[in-house]
């Protein structure tokens, strides 16, 4: 992917569709001759100039702001010229294809449409912005909550950044005590535990776990939970859905299989994200139908993908023996690894009926239940109210910072001293800054670069 890295590129840089400002985006080497013979004018570094863009006829195409960024100060580290001008989809290809057909008759050799993501890719590649940088952009252009954008918003500024630099710095001073001891063995003086090597590796774990507290926080801030609703027919899972997310989303009836797909719906919870599911009821009767038998499918498809399964029952069915027992098949078919919430509906009508200790009553009709439904699922998410200082992380940072975590542990089981030891130290601390180094981007390879940058938008 990087084989075209030094080529001139191109996109129309705002969402598609109509609106009211769009713009179309170039960067490169060395663009101001063709910014010249694109505008036919001189134009101040950083400052906006209103004026046309003219077709090949000299025709006005729309009129507009044109700003120039020569690099290295810009956001790619290269040449940038910006159009902003009237968001109309035509309008906004006429421009684009006059910007080729200016390129194409010298002023720009090589100009091409850009890939999803290669502006931020530039900025990377040009040491613009580090990999957890450049990923915090999509991230703050696809935060689904307030919370998330400004997590993501701090991640772009440096936050998490600098404290990934902050644990490298710890670990490469420790590298280098290690490496000190391995190249003069013969010194009577013992460097590693002179300098409280031991020490610094606890400190540093130390450090490591509250690192990865927060980049937990962030990555729940970032990817959301998946909260399944299942249970029987009729115990209310389009109602509590309804009133989780505050609108009639789901059809509500007494008849038994309305629900036969599944309904989504992304609520938010103390700004984290909460994609909540209503399926299809679970039940084994002669009264299913094809349709209502696939919605049942789907609806375990769904339990066995789930962050949290909401196993909701009737407490005005809890005494009936042949719903118990339906109930127990259905627990013993959920997936182990699921953490499973008991909730027990309709409260309203059985107001003293017990309940476990571990359960939860509520009602969905009137919204008694639902606070304390609210602050379980965070719980069960391993959610904390943090600060102001929350940065955005995602799943993959989550399993870099786990191999330093597995890394750092090993080594403190080889630090005794010994020759063989020192070796097998040094390298599982070369291995633990490697991790650390992945998630910056200081040693990624090529095709996770593609994955990453892959799924941004064009122009961006």
């Amino acid at each position: 992917m990087l084989s075209s890295a030094s080529d001139p590129i191109i996109a129309i840089a705002t969402a598609p569709g109509r609106g009211a400002v769009g713009m179309v985006r170039v960067s490169g080497k060395g663009l101001l001759p063709f910014v010249q013979a694109l505008v036919g004018r001189e134009l101040r570094p950083r400052e906006a100039t209103y004026g046309p863009w003219r077709d090949a006829q000299g025709q006005p195409i729309d009129h507009g702001l044109t700003l120039w960024f020569p690099g290295p100060n810009s956001y790619t580290g290269e040449d940038v010229l910006e159009l902003q001008g009237h968001g109309g989809p035509v309008v906004l290809q006429l421009l684009l294809a006059r910007c080729l057909e200016v390129a194409v008759q010298g002023s720009l050799p090589g100009l091409r449409l850009a890939r999803a993501g290669e502006f931020t890719e530039r900025a990377f590649l040009n040491d613009k912005l580090d990999l957890a940088q450049a990923e915090a952009v999509a991230d703050l252009i696809d935060a689904s909550t307030e919370a998330a954008a400004r997590s993501a918003s701090r991640s772009l500024a440096g936050v998490f950044s600098q404290r990934i630099h902050g644990l490298r710095d710890a670990l490469v001073n420790l590298r280098m005590l290690v490496e000190a001891t391995l190249d003069f063995p013969e010194e009577e003086i013992d460097f590693l535990q002179k300098a409280d090597a031991a020490g610094q590796l606890q400190r540093l774990q130390a450090a490591l776990v509250a690192v990865l507290g927060e980049a937990r926080q962030g990555a729940l801030l970032r990817d959301g939970l998946q909260v399944v609703i299942a249970g029987q027919p009729n115990a209310g899972k389009s109602s509590l859905l309804n009133a989780l997310a505050g609108a009639e989303l789901a059809i509500v009836t007494p008849v038994a299989g309305t629900t036969r797909d599944v309904v989504q719906q992304t609520i938010q919870i103390e700004g984290v994200p909460l994609h909540v599911v209503d399926t299809a009821g679970l039940r084994d009767s002669p009264e299913v139908d094809e349709v209502e038998r696939i919605g049942i499918e789907r609806a375990w498809g769904r339990i066995r993908q789930a962050d949290v399964v909401l196993f909701l029952h009737d407490l005005t069915r809890a005494d009936i023996p042949a719903y118990a027992a339906a109930d127990q098949a259905i627990a013993a078919g959920l997936p182990a690894d699921v953490p499973v919430l008991h909730v027990w509906n309709k409260r309203d009508q059985r107001p003293d009926a017990p309940v476990a200790a571990d359960a939860l009553a509520l009602s969905a009709r009137n919204g008694d239940g639902l606070q304390a439904l609210r602050e379980r699922l965070l719980q069960l998410a391993g959610w904390e109210r943090a600060g102001d200082g929350l940065f955005m992380a995602r799943e993959r940072h989550l399993q870099a910072l786990h191999r330093v975590r597995d890394h750092l542990e090993v080594a403190g089981r080889w630090l005794d001293g010994s020759a063989d030891a020192l070796d097998l130290l040094a390298e599982e601390l070369r291995l633990a800054q490697q991790a650390l180094g992945e998630i910056t981007g200081e040693f990624t390879a090529d095709d996770l670069l593609g994955v990453i940058f892959s799924r941004f938008c064009i122009g961006k």
